[in-house]
């Protein structure tokens, strides 16, 4: 699981600098285009003035997702967009590792709770029932092997071994998930802090200019409307994730509870047997 993380992270640090090569290049294309028309401008006053030729129809094309995307992103000030696309990275890393860990977590528990009892009470074989809870995945056969090996201390013993383990392996699905929460919390957080320092750039260019005018406060309002928008978004995204793996969770727990209960009437039938 470390690894993905890592992947993911390297992932997320390799887009950011693809970002700012991106942006970089577009400026130096705006500054070299602006310099052509200029030239071109020049030219044209010099040049005599002849019949203009009709204008060829062109079709509109209209721009991808991505390059939209990619066009607010660096609009909204790369700084602070960066830290709203680190969190979103970070934060799907560890819903990705959950997510994972959730699905190989989940086993047969019919096939399981049938194989143990033909195995323990058919059979009257305990290691082989252990054998059965070992080489199977996920915390409910880890549950029924800690239950099996205090079998011969008495039912009792068996009950508070499989309580006192189910709530470790109930801890152990909710790892992760308080970071999770974090970047929930922290993406629009930072899009708010976005918010503020573009409307305190606004007030700068007002001051600046001397004018309260549309044009002079549009820059450091499109930075803060920008950065309360990807952040919402990606709190929206994480909030999906987060909201599943709960229910992921939730379901495993109520296996885990129901397991529980089938290996304490197993335990109980083969004590009576002996």
């Amino acid at each position: 699981m470390k690894k993905i993380f890592a992947i993911i992270a390297l992932m997320g640090v390799f887009t950011f600098g693809m970002t700012q090569s991106v942006s970089a290049q577009d400026e130096a294309a705006d500054s070299a285009a602006t310099e052509q028309v200029d030239s071109a401008a020049v030219d044209t006053a010099a040049a005599p003035v002849e019949e203009a030729a009709p204008a060829e129809d062109s079709e509109p094309v209209e721009a991808g997702m991505y390059k939209t995307i990619k066009t607010k992103f660096i609009e909204g000030s790369a700084g602070f967009m960066a830290l709203v696309a680190v969190a979103l990275v970070l934060g799907l890393a560890f819903c990705i590792e959950r997510i994972i860990y959730l699905a190989l977590s989940k086993v047969n528990t019919v096939k399981l709770i049938e194989d143990v009892e033909n195995a323990l009470i058919n059979k009257g074989d305990l290691e082989g029932a252990k054998e059965i809870a070992r080489n199977t995945r996920g915390p409910i056969a880890s549950i029924f092997y800690q239950g099996l090996t205090r079998l011969n201390d008495g039912a009792d013993a068996v009950e508070k071994s499989v309580v006192a383990y189910g709530a470790v392996q109930a801890s152990k699905l909710e790892n992760g998930c308080s970071w999770i929460t974090l970047f929930i919390g922290m993406a629009p957080s930072l899009g708010f802090l976005g918010t503020v320092i573009g409307m305190v750039q606004a007030f700068d260019d007002i001051q600046a200019a001397g004018d309260i005018s549309p044009t002079v406060v549009a820059g450091g309002m499109k930075v803060a409307l920008l950065t309360t928008i990807f952040g919402i978004v990606v709190a929206l995204i994480l909030q999906v994730f987060y909201n599943y793996i709960l229910a992921e969770i939730e379901g495993l727990t109520a296996k885990m509870e129901d397991s529980t209960i089938s290996l304490l009437d197993i335990v109980a039938k083969y004590s009576n047997k002996k």
